[in-house]
This record gives structure tokens, sequence and C-alpha cells, in this order.
């Protein structure tokens, strides 16, 4: 059997190839129609897709062996559960555009498209810095940390609204295009001929688009809204490839885990926007394995340096992804979060 230079046969990488892009197509294909998707159906889809990952971790296992079958569910794991933070913010972002229920699964779409582009070249670059030595995982510790610290200390601020017509994808965006103010459909663009049979329309009389010359294309605020999700989840991605990278130094296996976690984002965004009242102590499971994965870092970088024989096992991190996912799970079910509100009425 022929083997990939990324230390894998051929038929795995083919596998694992088939399998993603076969599912996005099923995915697109249910998903076509601009309506809002259910919390039922949410549900069964974020299903389908961990389904997918197992049975990729099931070839694994078969072909491959337990410990590689483990190391590709911890990276996912871990992927997984730093991406609820990202989708907390993707929240914030479609209510600061107010986006309409039935348009957000779009802009998650080209989101997700992006974030597995941008994954693939992060993760090229990490993998191909950490064959430098042990200095550069040491760095890498030190990021994952410090976004550990910044996430407990930004905890209080939650509750700020951002103004995002600031953020620096908006600002390109708009120096590029000139911008119709109003979502129009499912466009992410529109044409001449579009906007003046908009500005035709006896709602739109006072709308105006900030450019005295006619454009080829007007950007809409879906377009606006893409291109900040698109940034922010670039941002994200400066904080997770390390965290992974942690786990394997594989560049398939790393690749691999976000893929298939990153695809199920866009339905296990509908389920966590109907339960995040739910789920408060996700964010401080998130923390709690940021400082994990920076001690993990730390403690392979320092044994190759010193010698001193300490490290966590595959096996031990996947034990340690999943308990902290649980049990942030289970304490957000225990001790749900008082509804501010009430507090005030008794205050």
């Amino acid at each position: 059997m022929v083997s990939t230079h990324i230390g894998f046969p051929t038929e795995t990488v083919i596998v694992f190839v088939v399998l993603a892009i076969g599912a996005i197509f099923i995915d697109l294909f249910m998903h076509r129609a601009d309506k809002p998707i259910t919390l039922k159906n949410a549900i069964f889809w974020s299903i389908f897709w961990v389904a997918i990952a197992m049975a990729f971790a099931g070839f694994l296992y078969i072909h491959h062996g337990s410990e590689v079958a483990s190391l590709f569910v911890t990276g996912y794991a871990l992927e997984k559960v730093l991406s609820v933070d990202n989708l907390f913010v993707m929240m914030a972002i479609f209510s600061w555009f107010a986006v309409p229920d039935r348009f957000r699964h779009r802009v998650l779409y080209w989101g997700i498209i992006g974030a597995i582009i941008f994954r693939g070249i992060f993760v090229a670059i990490g993998t191909g810095l950490l064959s430098l030595g042990p200095y550069v995982e040491i760095i890498f510790a030190l990021v994952v940390a410090w976004t550990a610290v910044m996430m407990l200390r930004s905890g209080d601020d939650s509750d700020e609204i951002e103004d995002y017509s600031q953020h620096l994808a908006y600002r390109l965006v708009k120096r590029f295009f000139p911008i119709w103010p109003k979502i129009t459909g499912h466009a992410f663009l529109l044409t001449q001929k579009e906007v003046d049979a908009e500005l035709a329309k006896p709602e739109n009389k006072d709308v105006t688009i900030g450019r005295g010359k006619k454009a080829a294309l007007y950007a809409t605020p879906l377009m606006l809204c893409v291109a900040v999700v698109e940034l922010s989840d670039v941002m994200f991605a400066f904080d997770s490839v390390p965290a992974i990278i942690a786990v394997s130094r594989e560049p398939l296996i790393v690749y691999s885990a976000m893929m298939f976690a990153i695809l199920g984002l866009r339905t296990l965004y509908f389920v966590l926007e109907a339960l995040k009242q739910y789920l408060v102590y996700l964010e401080k499971a998130v923390i709690v394995l940021l400082f994990f994965i920076a001690v993990k870092l730390g403690l392979n970088a320092t044994d190759h340096i010193w010698h001193h024989g300490f490290s966590i096992s595959a096996s031990t991190s996947l034990f340690v992804v999943l308990g902290v996912l649980a049990l942030g799970i289970i304490a957000s079910v225990l001790f749900p979060e008082k509804d501010k509100s009430e507090d005030e009425k008794h205050s």
C-alpha cells in the first residue's frame, strides 16, 4: 500500500476526503431552502455529523490501531469544545446584523468553508513550525495559556455589545464595495440593476447608499456578516490550532479532527442557540481544557530539552477532554444560572 508524505496510506486519505465531501453534499442538499432550522432538525444533523466522525475514527481504529483512533477522537472532542466559545461569538454577530433565522445557515455555510481552508493553512504551518524544535512548542503553550487567561479576565464583560461596524472585516468590505443597507433575500452581493429596482420601491425611498457614483456590485448586510464571521474565525484558529496540535503532530490527524468538528458546527449552532442559557459552565470547561493543553505542550517541550520523563499520554488526554466536557454539562444542569430579572425583583 502506497503511503503519503504525511505518514498515512493513500487509502486513508481517500477515505477521509470522500467521507467529508460526501457528507458536505448531503448537508447542502438537505438545507438548500431558506427556512429556519428547528431544534429537532439541528439535533438530528448534529448527531449525523458526530456519527460521520466516529465512522472515520472506526476506520482509523481498524486500519491503524487504537492509539491513532484515540488521538483523532481527542482532537475532535477538543475542537468541538473549543468551538463553543466561537459559536457564542457568532450568535452576537448575527444579533448585531439582525440576520433572520432563515438565512443564518447560509452565512454559517460560507463561514465554515472559509474555516476549512484557513485551518488547512494553519495546520500545515503549525506542524511545520513544531519540527523546528521544542522551543516552538513552548511558544505554542504560552499562546494557549494566554488565551485561557484572557477568557478568564473577560468573563465579566460577556454582556457588553460590540460595535461590529468598527470591525476590520466590516471596514475592508466597505472599502471595496458600496453598501446596500437592507437584507435582500439571501443575496450577499447586488448588481446595479438590482439596487435600482430596490430603490424604486416605496419602502426604500429614504435609503441612502453612501456613494455618489454607481458601482458594479453592492455588498448587503449578509456579505458584511460573512466577512466578520470569517475574520473572527481566523482569530479563533490562532488559539485552537496550537491546542489541537498538542494532541498530535500528524497533519492528517490534526486536520481531519478539526474538519469533522467544524463541519458539524452549522447545525450545532442552532442547538446551542436554543440551549445557551442552560450551558452556562461550558465556557469554564473550555478554560480548564486550554490550561490542560498548555501544560501538556509545556511538559512535552521541556522533556525534549531536559529529559525529565514527564508527559501526558494520548489516552489520558482523551479522558481529560471528555471528562471536563461532561463535568461542564453536568454542572450546567445541576447549577443553572439564576435569572437576572428575578434577582432584580427581589433586590
